[in-house]
């Protein structure tokens, strides 16, 4: 099942590092095969994706968000 989260992108420096979705509502989405174009920090976006709750992390910052498409806001 796919969501849409709108939000802003952040690089956390937690482990290795990793690329998040700081959604409006709050909730911090790990971002998973996300795009490069899409990879950069302050950059509002809203973000189709699905939950994968068959992948674990290092950062382990909220659920992670496989990216499916995206729009720049």
């Amino acid at each position: 099942m796919s969501i849409q989260v709108t939000g802003v992108i952040c690089y956390i420096e937690m482990g290795t590092g990793t690329w998040a979705l700081e959604a409006d509502t709050g909730v911090s989405y790990e971002l998973y095969e996300a795009p490069t174009q899409l990879l950069q920090a302050g950059l509002k976006a809203k973000v189709e994706g699905q939950i994968r709750e068959d992948i674990m992390t290092v950062a382990m910052i909220g659920p992670v968000l496989e990216v499916q498409s995206f729009e720049v806001l």
